[in-house]
């Protein structure tokens, strides 16, 4: 194995057979802590919008294929756009610019619907646990008709 991931598992393996472990050091426990706290992603939330740069790379991205087919590599399609990008002028920049405050303009509208949603879903929570559980547990006794009698 080559990496860092290798580093450590050689290191883990040499810790086994001296059979002494290192104390985690106060970057690892500082980072597991973060990772921990670190909230997941919601699959629902709307993506960033291209910046103008991004929006004109994609474009080129086409040209640059078309011209040169047998070039496979990221960063060779990343290195001649912006080349190209910085020799172009503001003018010629602007429909770029205006694309992309089209899609930024796009993306505050879908984050404030999504925004709407997720604040109902919250209060929506928020209700249902101001109730007791033995208050949920009698309206769920009320739904079916059962009610447990006392003998």
């Amino acid at each position: 194995m080559k990496g860092p991931k290798a580093k450590v598992e050689q290191k883990l393996a040499g810790d086994k057979k001296t059979g002494k472990r290192k104390p985690a050091t106060d970057t690892q426990v500082k980072r597991q802590i973060k990772k921990e706290k670190k909230a997941k992603k919601d699959p629902n939330k709307p993506k960033r919008p291209p910046s103008a740069f991004f929006v004109f790379l994609d474009e080129f991205r086409k040209e640059y294929k078309q011209a040169n087919p047998n070039a496979n590599s990221v960063s060779a399609v990343g290195k001649a756009g912006g080349e190209k990008w910085r020799a172009l002028s503001d003018a010629e920049k602007a429909p770029y610019v205006a694309k992309a405050e089209k899609k930024k303009a796009e993306y505050e509208k879908s984050m404030a619907t999504y925004n709407k949603q997720k604040d109902s879903n919250t209060e929506e929570v928020a209700e249902e646990s101001d109730k007791s559980k033995s208050e949920v547990n009698d309206e769920e006794e009320d739904e079916s008709g059962e009610e447990d009698d006392e003998e």
